[in-house]
């Protein structure tokens, strides 16, 4: 079962994506790639809760088991 935390970035999620796409302008896929994983390992760091970021994770992935 997916379970999505409640949005909590109203009504700046627009300039969220915007900043996020913007950190991606002009990178190689390679390059893409190892700032999103700079990110995800941060936002773990900022989060803190080992459990939450397994649901995150378990969220995450069934969006790619089909």
């Amino acid at each position: 079962m997916r379970q999505i935390a409640a949005d909590r970035l109203s009504p700046a999620q627009d300039d969220f994506y915007d900043a996020l796409m913007q950190a991606h302008a002009g990178l190689s896929e390679a390059e893409s790639h190892a700032l999103n994983a700079r990110l995800v390992l941060m936002m773990a760091n900022r989060i803190g809760d080992v459990g939450a970021l397994r649901e995150l994770i378990d969220t995450a992935r069934s969006y790619s088991d089909g």
